[in-house]
C-alpha cells in the first residue's frame, strides 16, 4: 500500500540548516504533486510547499520564502525539504503529502486532507 516516510528531522540552533527526506512507495509517484506541510501544537496543519512532477515549485508561507526549497528525485521516488536560516517559529512536525495530478479541484483535496500523509519528522530550533 501508498506510504510515506519522512526523515532528517531533530534539533538545531537557529541559523542553522535542516534537510528533510520523503520516502515514497506503493504509488504511482510521478502521478503525483508532492508537499510539505508543518503542524505545532494546538494549530492547524499548515501547507508550506510543494512541487510537481516537472520540478515547478509554489511556496505557500511568506515565512519561508527564500529560505526554504523543495526538491524531488523521480527516480528514487524521493522528496527532499531544505530548510537554511532556521528560526525558532520553524520549530514543527514537518509531514509529508502525495496528491494525484488527477484530482479535479486541488484546492478542495487539500481542504479535505486527501492524499497520503506521511507520519512526519519533528524539526525543533533553538534559540
Amino acid at each position: 500500500q501508498a506510504q510515506l516516510v519522512e526523515s532528517g528531522g531533530g534539533l538545531v540552533q537557529a541559523g542553522g540548516s535542516v534537510n528533510l527526506s520523503c520516502a515514497a512507495s506503493g504509488f504511482a509517484f510521478n502521478d503525483y504533486r508532492m508537499s510539505w506541510y508543518r503542524q505545532t501544537p494546538g494549530k492547524e496543519r499548515e501547507l508550506v510547499i510543494d512541487i510537481r512532477r516537472n520540478g515547478d515549485s509554489v511556496v505557500y508561507l511568506d515565512s519561508v520564502k527564500g529560505r526554504f526549497t523543495i526538491s524531488r528525485d523521480n527516480a528514487k521516488n524521493m522528496v527532499y525539504l531544505q530548510m537554511n536560516n532556521l528560526k525558532v517559529e520553524d520549530t514543527a512536525t514537518y509531514i509529508c503529502n502525495a496528491l494525484s495530478i488527477y484530482v479535479s479541484s486541488v484546492y478542495w483535496a487539500r481542504q479535505n486532507g486527501m492524499g497520503y500523509w506521511g507520519k512526519g519528522t519533528t524539526v525543533t530550533v533553538s534559540s
